[in-house]
């Protein structure tokens, strides 16, 4: 076997296995195959990208190999590249996903600016949590006493708590994870910061959606009633009572809803400060709201 610069290849190694993964990948027709068989390699290894191609004649273990073999066959059969090889980066935070959380965006690693920005300490509550990248991030980038992350799938909380037990080492806040709907889990509670990405995709958007998430990722993450609009009142009706006075509402939207919910929440009467920020694209993104001072 030869590298595509006629080089051979030693079977075992790094360089014999991208080869090996790039024919099963370009057999399936994925796009540029030998690049994301080089990235395959790095991210069940846990290592950088181009890790395989400064190291294409290290000798690779079966384990591995066969690892490497299952996420690619795993991507041959359509699954994003994230769930193929189990995991996804989030700001600093290498984070395990599979079909039961979605993916997590460059888009919501803004959310958790915008929360920085203005808030870091109390107690923070990530609603929808999923593979748990918002509370995590806010557990190792601020100095909050306590986050709490909640989904209503009990799938969901399995993998973002074991994802705050293998990042503990990196966390300076103690996660607390917990199942249920909305904001029934955290009745009771005083937040200084709330924050969500729920669904907000409406039903009949589904066919609009890329294969790659429409087929793939978990719908009760995705698509919300009363055309994308449920979930979010829901949250702008509830917030104001588990927040503290001045406490943080922030929450990522659809950017053609944004301004609506910015809308329901200047109309509740409960908020002050409210406002929409915009994602990399300039597209309206994020609503950002305070609750009112007593």
């Amino acid at each position: 076997m030869a590298d595509a610069t006629g080089s051979a290849l030693v079977a075992g190694t790094v360089g014999a296995l991208v080869a090996e993964l790039t024919v099963m990948l370009q057999s399936a027709g994925v796009e540029d195959a030998k690049r994301e068989a080089g990235d395959i390699v790095a991210a069940v290894n846990d290592v950088p990208r181009f890790w395989s191609l400064l190291h294409e004649f290290d000798v690779v273990n079966e384990s591995t190999a066969a690892s490497c073999r299952r996420a690619a066959q795993h991507r041959c059969s359509g699954a994003p590249f994230a769930y193929a090889v189990g995991r996804s980066a989030f700001r600093h935070l290498t984070l395990n996903v599979d079909e039961r959380v979605l993916i997590p965006r460059q888009e919501t690693e803004l959310l958790v600016d915008e929360v920085l920005a203005r808030e870091a300490t109390g107690l923070a509550i990530d609603i929808g949590t999923g593979s748990g990248a918002i509370a995590l991030a806010l557990a190792s980038e601020g100095r909050f006493d306590r986050v709490i992350g909640t989904d209503v799938s009990s799938g969901a909380v399995a993998v973002a708590r074991a994802n705050g037990n293998r990042l503990a080492s990196q966390l300076s806040a103690a996660v607390e994870w917990r199942e249920g709907s909305l904001l029934a889990p955290v009745a009771g509670e005083r937040a200084r910061v709330l924050v969500s990405n729920p669904p907000y995709v409406s039903f009949d958007e589904a066919p609009a959606l890329p294969e790659s998430v429409r087929d793939w990722e978990p719908p009760l993450a995705l698509y919300s009633a009363l055309g994308g609009m449920a979930i979010t009142a829901s949250l702008v009706r509830g917030a104001p009572d588990v927040l503290v006075p001045g406490g943080l509402l922030v929450m990522e939207l659809d950017s053609r809803r944004a301004s609506l919910a910015a809308e329901l929440a200047l109309a509740d009467g409960r908020y002050r400060d409210v406002s929409v920020r915009f994602d990399l694209a300039g597209r309206e993104r994020f609503l950002i709201a305070r609750r009112k001072d007593e």
